[in-house]
C-alpha cells in the first residue's frame, strides 16, 4: 500500500496525530476520515512524535488493547 504522507499538509498531519493521541478516536475512524491503515498511522507518528513520546503512545495503545476488546 503506498504511503499518502507526501500528499499529507502539515494542518492535517496535525489533526491525524491530534486523533490517534486522543483515547476516545480508533484507527477505523481515523482510516474512514483520511484514508490511513493502522500501520500507516504507526508511521507517521513515528516519524512526527519525539522517541519517547512515540514509545508511550505506543504502549498505551496496547495497554488499551489488552483490556478492551475494541481498541485502536
Amino acid at each position: 500500500m503506498m504511503m499518502r504522507q507526501h500528499t499529507l499538509d502539515p494542518a492535517t498531519i496535525s489533526e491525524i496525530v491530534e486523533m490517534a493521541l486522543s483515547d476516545k478516536v480508533s484507527f477505523d475512524e481515523i482510516r474512514a476520515q483520511h484514508g490511513l491503515a493502522p500501520d500507516q498511522v504507526q508511521a507517521l507518528m513515528r516519524r512526527n512524535l519525539k522517541p519517547g513520546s512515540y514509545r508511550a503512545w505506543r504502549r498505551r495503545v496496547r495497554q488499551f488493547s489488552d483490556r478492551r476488546e475494541r481498541y485502536k
